[in-house]
């Protein structure tokens, strides 16, 4: 089996599942926060709506130089909103997935901060942590927020106290 047919997988399954949590946000309280460190509401499911795009930059680009005060996140304004920049995100990141092989996924990705190396690893394992943990990790959080703002907290890995299945 070629590497990107067990992330496609993978992909597919987490994305789905994710989506669901995103849908689930109420816009109304996009403002709310657990706590004054935290991201809002908004701003946590405008961020894991983000997260996919990493994917480009990993499966497409040798490094990436995370150069201070250039990164400007959006600020969307409804769940519609949010849910769609997600759709767009991870149809166009499934779409480059697909025309990778091994060698390619194998290859080095290096990370960057203001010129300095970060770290480098291999394609593959830069997708599976600032991809896939990383955006299963905020969806995590994302399903905490849910919780606490009374909204349904759907089915992730089995059933939630909202929904048998």
């Amino acid at each position: 089996m070629a590497i990107k047919d067990a992330l496609l997988a993978e992909f597919d399954h987490e994305m789905a599942t994710a989506r669901k949590v995103l849908e689930r946000v109420n816009e109304q309280q996009f403002g709310w926060k657990p706590h004054e460190k935290s991201m809002s509401l908004g701003r946590l499911a405008t961020h894991v709506a983000e997260i996919p795009q990493w994917g480009q930059t990993i499966l497409n680009e040798p490094e990436f130089n995370m150069v201070s005060g250039e990164y400007r996140p959006k600020d969307l304004a409804t769940t519609g909103d949010v849910v769609a920049l997600f759709d767009e995100q991870t149809k166009k990141i499934r779409a480059i997935l697909e025309t990778k092989g091994d060698a390619e996924l194998m290859s080095t990705w290096a990370f960057k901060s203001d010129g300095k190396l970060m770290f480098s690893m291999p394609r593959v394992a830069a997708w599976r942590s600032w991809v896939m943990n990383h955006l299963i990790h905020h969806r995590g959080q994302l399903s905490v927020y849910l919780r606490q703002t009374g909204s349904p907290v759907p089915s992730i890995y089995g059933p939630s106290a909202d929904e048998a299945s």
